[in-house]
């Protein structure tokens, strides 16, 4: 049942008029929530032709900072363009606020231009700063950890309820893309290695190659680039907006941790998620490289199980799935951390989520390498 829209209670919105006179007139509210519609109206307003300008302001009922500034901004503008501007009717309390705005400078003087030397300071600077994310990424790091131990002494005090909304959100949801890139990551390393075993004659060994590097490799760094890409920007998003609307320092208000509310549930949940993710790229993986095999090589899925059964160690699946976990607790604590720094508004939250993925696929890629290396010299 719809409202009545006569119990609707009314509110006064802000606007400019023209009178006979040709005195611009403000009215309503200039507060921050109406500052969208009245860049709307300023941007297509029929300022008089007149070489003085006259504001009668007396109808304006409620102004914030931002509607001050606004007002400021539009009065400065026609005085720019010549004209003479007289303001009249506004209230002292909102004149007191307008002359604070119009004291206010919104601009950065100009840099003057950099000095020949200064080279040696930038590069000091630029070290500094990525010095002070090294140790802020080590103390979040710090701060995770002990948070997953205590949760891990006391299971009870987990958000059970968003660890599984996350699991259905980073993990379910993710199956059709994980799921299609391995079926093709398996279609081309079949196909590459096809050619070359055909000139040999070795038919039979592309079980081994497509079994060991889809198993192995392929399948857990695919999948952790896309959960990176998709989670964790997600994840630098929703708490850089939180920040940004200062749901964060609400939560700190009310005596909540945001580390054990919001960065638990969603380390514990791609931890979950990841390894199923991995075993299901694998499964998909090499039913692709079976396709190949049986429509190139005319290799049947039955020689092409019976030769992954004796060619494809269980050793080789195991160490791609005990990957998985680092790589979720990497992806989900880089763009956690990456949520936590943002410090200005809108645009920061898009540069913060960027440089998420881009840390949290790099982080993924050199550890995968260490792997490598470290596996190799322990002959696994």
């Amino acid at each position: 049942m719809q409202p009545k829209t006569e119990d609707a209670p009314l509110v006064p919105q802000a606007g400019l008029s023209v009178g006979d006179d040709a005195t611009v007139r403000c009215g309503g509210l200039w507060t921050l929530p109406q500052l969208a519609e009245l860049e709307r109206c300023l941007e297509t307003f029929p300022w008089p032709e007149a070489a003085a300008v006259v504001c009668d302001a007396g109808q304006i009922e409620a102004m914030d900072t931002g509607g001050a500034w606004l007002l400021q901004r539009s009065l400065n503008d026609l005085r720019q363009r010549g004209r003479q501007v007289e303001l009249r009717g506004l209230r002292p309390e909102f004149a007191t606020l307008l002359q604070i705005v119009a004291a206010t400078p919104t601009q950065a003087a100009p840099a003057a231009a950099a000095p020949a030397g200064a080279t040696l300071e930038q590069v000091g600077r630029m070290a500094w700063n990525e010095w002070g994310q090294v140790t802020g990424g080590l103390a979040f790091l710090g701060e995770s950890l002990v948070m997953l131990l205590r949760l891990l002494v006391s299971p009870l005090r987990v958000r059970w309820r968003a660890v599984i909304r996350s699991l259905e959100l980073d993990g379910f949801n993710a199956l059709p893309i994980v799921g299609l890139l391995s079926f093709l990551m398996g279609v081309v390393i079949a196909y590459q290695g096809a050619e070359q075993l055909k000139t040999f004659g070795a038919n039979i060994f592309i079980v081994d190659l497509v079994g060991v590097s889809i198993l192995r490799e392929i399948a857990p760094l695919v999948t952790a680039i896309l959960v990176a890409g998709r989670s964790g920007s997600a994840y630098a998003a929703q708490l850089g907006t939180m920040k940004v609307t200062e749901e964060l320092d609400a939560i700190r208000t009310l005596g909540l941790s945001p580390m054990e509310l919001l960065v638990a549930p969603k380390v514990l949940a791609l931890a979950i998620a990841l390894p199923l993710l991995s075993v299901y790229a694998d499964a998909v993986g090499v039913f692709g490289g079976m396709l190949i095999a049986r429509s190139d090589l005319s290799i049947s899925f039955r020689e092409f199980l019976t030769r992954f059964e004796d060619a494809v160690a269980l050793r080789h699946f195991l160490i791609g799935i005990a990957k998985a976990p680092v790589f979720a607790v990497i992806i989900a604590l880089v763009g956690c951390y990456q949520g936590f720094q943002i410090r200005g508004g809108v645009d920061d939250v898009g540069r913060r989520t960027t440089v998420s993925v881009v840390q949290a696929i790099f982080l993924v890629i050199v550890l995968d390498a260490f792997f490598s290396i470290a596996l190799n010299w322990w002959d696994l």
